[in-house]
């Protein structure tokens, strides 16, 4: 006796994903959905377990043709890019403007971080935990350990769930006070 298991719809492939993506961006673009139908659309697309629940969401709006449509898309893309590089350069230069955290010369010793007494490094606002995190030398690396504090230690925006590998430039925040990790 053979026993033949059920098979599922395959799930939709990057690519699908990405061309109902970008019909629906054109479809915004040329103004045949509100945005708020695009955001809700947008949320379901990237959501989809099956590619008929892509082709469902894009039914309505065919996709764009001849070269209006190309330029259009070009422009788009065009200004994606330029925003994304603006955000970044945004980015940038608000580390650079953060007071540095001088990473100290390697020792046996951890550094400690919070608003406790005996931290080595004190900080007085009162969104950090008096033993909010540590920072030690290990295997050549610089690692940065949260000590369970409440608001959280982020290290370039993504908050460390244990530890994580920092090095000279990186921006470190603890509660609400941040800092770029420097050498000199």
């Amino acid at each position: 006796m053979s026993y033949e298991f059920p098979t599922h719809p395959p799930r939709p492939t990057d690519a699908e994903r990405e061309r109902a993506i970008e019909v629906l961006r054109e479809g915004a673009v040329d103004g045949r959905l509100s945005h708020d139908t695009f955001v809700r659309r947008m949320g379901l697309a990237l959501e989809a377990r099956h590619s008929a629940d892509l082709a469902a969401l894009i039914a309505d709006l065919p996709p764009p043709q001849g070269r209006w449509a190309r330029m259009t898309g070009s422009i788009v893309r065009a200004v994606t890019k330029t925003s994304a590089f603006r955000a970044r350069m945004r980015l940038a230069w608000a580390v650079q403007q953060l007071p540095p955290l001088l990473l100290p010369a390697p020792g046996p010793f951890p550094v400690r971080i919070g608003r406790d007494l005996s931290c080595t490094f004190r900080l007085s606002h009162s969104s950090t935990s008096r033993f909010h995190a540590e920072l030690s030398h290990e295997g050549g690396l610089w690692v940065l350990r949260d000590l369970g504090s409440m608001n959280g230690t982020w290290v370039n925006g993504h908050r460390v769930m244990g530890a994580a590998a920092v090095r000279p430039g990186d921006q470190v925040t603890f509660g609400a006070m941040s800092f770029r990790l420097t050498t000199a």
